[in-house]
């Protein structure tokens, strides 16, 4: 299941009408969770089904819901099984995890029509009891569309995230392989001698953000100014999401595009973030993203991302006294293909390396030199 996400331009009209819909679904929400909790104290067994039935019973006295497609109060039901389950998982693992904490105003931000309850077409998505939406679709969808979720960003933008049920697009095989060695020097270093520059993002935004904390912390707490400088701090945030993830996407596909078999470091991208000094770099670099985007990229093209342990690959210098981070990546290389029962024969053991700027990547959506 793939997702596809587009800005929406709700009128003031239909705006009020989301507003008021996620807050019944905060109000529904809550009250779910209420009764659960109810339930419990009173060692009264209770299920997703009673508590889905329990709607029902909540129109009547409450008939605003009804103002709200029943497929998306059926969804709000679900989220709140879904984050129960996932906390029983975490308890299970064992951490330590407190309960389900009741929605607070502003804290709902999405509805979901899943399956039904939605149409797309002539560049306006159409929602049940809710209306007509201008949509700026700047890619196809293609495949079959499973739902809809609509969501506020803290920004005050609206957008549709459609999750699409897409068959799997094969690519030509290239009879090529390579090893990615993740830095913080250099994004990565790759066994054909690439080394993709750190982009930064976070450094290169962070005294703009800076600013917009200063001027939001000045802001009298619960004024309209207040509320405008947080909406311009969200933006500052949500353009270096966007800037991260563009650069994450062109360069994951990039690598697709080009390699039958790429193999990296299985990294414990939560257990790093524990060191201070690095956390920052980490989730500045967004490693983990970035193996995230190859792994569901190389699914559906037919390739593969072999995943490897990363102790000492950047200590063993079996192939001579080579940079450090290329090392890395032709000792990850080895220990995927040995995984998958294949020779290891690098090509070049000494290659020129070559800096490749992260705007490159950016600009053109290849690192190709």
């Amino acid at each position: 299941m793939l997702s596809y996400k587009f800005r929406i331009y709700p009128s003031n009209i239909i705006e009020q009408k989301l507003g008021e819909q996620l807050d019944l679904c905060r109000w529904l929400y809550n009250r779910l969770l209420e009764e659960l909790n109810r339930a419990r104290m009173g060692n009264r067994r209770i299920t997703q089904r009673d508590t889905q039935a329990f709607i029902v019973e909540l129109k009547q006295s409450k008939v605003e819901l009804n103002n709200v497609y029943s497929k998306v109060l059926q969804m709000v039901n679900h989220q709140l099984w879904s984050n129960i389950r996932a906390l029983a998982e975490l308890k299970k693992n064992g951490k330590k995890v407190g309960k389900l904490r009741f929605k607070g105003k502003g804290w709902f931000k999405t509805l979901n029509y899943n399956q039904s309850g939605f149409k797309l077409k002539n560049g306006k998505l159409t929602l049940s009891k809710i209306g007509e939406i201008p949509i700026k679709l700047h890619r196809q969808i293609e495949g079959r569309i499973k739902g809809v979720i609509i969501k506020k960003e803290s920004s005050g933008k609206w957008f549709a995230i459609f999750q699409v049920e897409e068959p799997p697009k094969l690519l030509a095989k290239t009879h090529k392989v390579v090893g990615i060695d993740l830095g913080i020097k250099h994004f990565l270093t790759d066994t054909e001698g690439r080394q993709i520059e750190n982009p930064k993002f976070c450094e290169k935004s962070l005294e703009r953000i800076m600013i917009e904390h200063k001027k939001l912390s000045r802001k009298k707490k619960g004024s309209k100014n207040r509320g405008k400088q947080r909406i311009k701090l969200a933006k500052a945030y949500e353009k270096l999401v966007n800037q991260r993830d563009d650069f994450l996407h062109k360069l994951s596909r990039f690598y697709v595009n080009n390699y039958d078999i790429i193999a990296v470091e299985d990294l414990n991208i939560k257990g790093m973030v524990r060191n201070h000094n690095l956390a920052q770099r980490i989730f500045d670099a967004s490693w983990g993203k970035f193996i995230q985007m190859l792994s569901y990229k190389a699914e559906r093209a037919g390739r593969m991302v072999v995943k490897v342990n990363p102790r000492s690959t950047s200590k063993i210098y079996k192939h001579g006294e080579l940079d450090r981070d290329y090392n890395a990546s032709l000792n990850i290389l080895e220990r995927g293909l040995s995984g998958l029962g294949r020779p290891f024969e690098p090509a070049e053991i000494e290659p020129l390396l070559v800096e490749i700027p992260a705007s490159l990547i950016v600009e053109a959506g290849s690192p190709l030199r």
